[in-house]
């Protein structure tokens, strides 16, 4: 089996833990669940919960532990993605393929869907002090998803990039922007991983680093791709960040320069994976694949 057919099957996987931790449909609620699951299910790669996945298989992880957080983790990057899309941010209409939230329930409900998805990820997360009690390990992991997600981690990221939009930034601040607005949720992905499957402190500071790489070299795809790519590879109109003017890598540094930072950054997050003892050839592979990704 070739990378590309076992990160499909991988993927899968990923995606069929995920729809077990989704909430039913029902109640007076139901309206607020359903905008919540049509957001859940309109795709997408399933990354980070991917990352963390297999950086808890590269220490040695075993156990069902990390599937509660394995949801969560998508469950706070699809709150995020459902109000980057609302009207008073990117107002954009397509996500995925697929309409996005705000035009399909309306923007007071993407709102509350967006809220009821970060909240029902750390409900969702709790349910690992069930799986393994007793375990600390468990707590140290929440403590890390709670820090990553929040004012100090990609919301704080998002702030900043809300407040920039239509002004010059200099690389340091866009640097931190991506940091946080990006990196936070890979990295918590997975240190979250490493810390599940019993890993020491030194080597989740490792992982921290190498996914803060990961994170950087992923939005400047990102950026890539806003200018290079098409509405049937993005799965939504190209072009978002000009229109809303917004700095990226690509207009500080031109599109070249910016193709060599993906390339440079990759590099040196495979290079800091690879100091370990431990070895995962599918998350090598992964992270490679992120650099010459299309969508």
């Amino acid at each position: 089996m070739n990378f590309s057919e076992e990160l499909t099957k991988r993927t899968g996987e990923v995606q069929e833990i995920i729809y077990r931790y989704l909430p039913e449909e029902k109640g007076y609620q139901k309206t607020l669940l359903s905008a919540m699951n049509y957001s859940m299910t309109a795709g997408g790669k399933r990354l980070r919960p991917l990352l963390m996945q297999e950086t808890y298989r590269l220490f040695g992880g075993a156990g069902k532990t990390v599937e509660p957080f394995m949801a969560a983790i998508e469950m706070i990057h699809t709150h995020s993605l459902i109000h980057d899309d609302l009207p008073a941010m990117d107002n954009d209409e397509y996500r995925r393929g697929k309409k996005t939230t705000h035009v399909v329930y309306g923007e007071a409900m993407a709102i509350l869907a967006g809220d009821g998805l970060l909240n029902f990820a750390y409900e969702t997360a709790c349910r690992a002090f069930l799986t393994e009690p007793g375990n600390p390990d468990v707590g140290r992991a929440m403590a890390v998803l709670a820090e990553k997600t929040g004012v100090g981690g990609m919301i704080g990221g998002q702030s900043v990039d809300v407040e920039s939009v239509g002004q010059p930034l200099s690389p340091d601040k866009l640097d931190f922007i991506y940091r946080l607005k990006t990196s936070a949720l890979i990295e918590a992905s997975m240190m979250i991983g490493a810390v599940l499957a019993g890993a020491g402190e030194e080597k989740v500071k490792l992982m921290e680093r190498v996914a803060q790489d990961v994170g950087l070299a992923f939005q400047i795809q990102d950026d890539i791709l806003d200018v290079t790519g098409s509405c049937e590879t993005l799965g939504k109109p190209g072009g978002s960040d000009e229109r809303n003017h917004k700095t990226t890598y690509v207009t500080v540094k031109g599109l070249e320069k910016a193709q060599e930072e993906v390339k440079d950054i990759s590099n040196r997050a495979l290079e800091t994976l690879g100091s370990l003892n431990e070895k995962n050839i599918f998350l090598e592979e992964l992270i490679r694949a992120l650099t010459t990704r299309e969508s």
